[in-house]
């Protein structure tokens, strides 16, 4: 999945940093080109590093699975040459529906933003052929 994602691989230049059931890291090094009017990272894009977590985290047990809604809360601004580290945690997942927590941290090991993910599986896997 993380080879076919263009949008989080080469454009937002995110590396996957692990993928298990249930749990995914990626991680994004802040470019001067994601700073925003107030010299700090856009907000979007803080937000697509959480959402890129999450679905992976929320794709992480084979089953195509699809956002059904997210938040998210801004808690520390971010600046240029910042090393963000996302980390998605399954929180409960019954039938069809998922909640998922991510938590975005610094370099410091500060959060800077929390983002929580409802999901829903549609019909398929992500990988053909694995169960």
């Amino acid at each position: 999945m993380f080879a076919a994602d263009r949008a989080s691989r080469d454009f937002m230049g995110m590396e996957l940093v692990s993928c298990e059931p249930g749990r995914a890291v990626l991680r994004m090094t802040v470019r001067e080109s994601m700073l925003n009017g107030h010299d700090i990272c856009h907000g979007g894009l803080i937000f697509t590093l959480a959402d890129s977590t999450f679905a992976f985290a929320c794709n992480s047990r084979n089953n195509v699975t699809v956002a059904a809604g997210c938040s998210i809360e801004f808690l520390k601004p971010v600046q240029r040459g910042d090393v963000l580290t996302c980390e998605g945690i399954e929180k409960t997942l019954q039938g069809r529906h998922g909640i998922y927590d991510m938590t975005v941290t610094n370099q410091a090991g500060e959060t800077v933003a929390m983002f929580r993910g409802k999901s829903t599986q549609i019909k398929g896997n992500v990988v053909a052929g694995l169960a």
